[in-house]
């Protein structure tokens, strides 16, 4: 075991440049990590997966070791989406609406098998995946999906997050994206 005053040699050195005193690294690196590690989720439940997310955010599972214990209520004040459960057609536009109204950068994780896919309800009144409406990042699978997958889920955003440029958002491909649904 390491001395607490040595520095663990074990842990990989992130990329840069160091020397007596300093470290530098690209600024996307930080930014990344900073946004990576301080995730604000916004809720979008309306089914049994909404229940397992409740379940992610107890003390059993723990969500907060992630950065993400703050839950916002309000999409201006979050930049990930979490959207679970069966989304109806007359929803749509309301999951819309709260996604365009999120600052970006905003992500969305699309949580359980009605969300992805429409689920078992292959109906007319049944939202066949919610990429039909809003661009999804991260899909989480299941019926209800366990806790523990909705933890990998944040944590395969992250790995997107952290390496995502900081300039992804203002880039043609992206904002071509968007224009493929209809978003400005």
């Amino acid at each position: 075991m390491a001395d607490s005053n040595n520095i663990n040699t074990n842990a990989p050195m992130p990329e840069g440049y160091s020397g007596e005193g300093f470290f530098a690294t690209k600024l996307d690196s930080v930014v990344g990590l900073a946004r990576a590690n301080s995730l604000w989720p916004l809720p979008f439940a309306t089914s049994c997966c909404g229940i397992e997310f409740m379940a992610t955010m107890a003390s059993h599972y723990d969500v907060a070791r992630f950065g993400s214990e703050r839950m916002s209520f309000s999409p201006r004040q979050a930049d990930m989406l979490l959207v679970m459960g069966t989304i109806a057609k007359k929803m749509a536009p309301i999951l819309r609406q709260v996604y365009e109204q999120m600052a970006e950068p905003k992500w969305v994780i699309s949580v359980g098998a009605c969300a992805c896919s429409g689920g078992i309800f292959d109906t007319y009144s049944v939202l066949q995946g919610i990429d039909k409406v809003i661009p999804v990042d991260v899909y989480v699978p299941g019926c209800p999906p366990r806790p523990e997958q909705i933890l990998d889920g944040i944590l395969r955003l992250q790995d997107l997050v952290k390496t995502e440029s900081v300039r992804r958002r203002s880039s043609p491909e992206y904002q071509e994206l968007l224009a493929s649904y209809n978003i400005s």
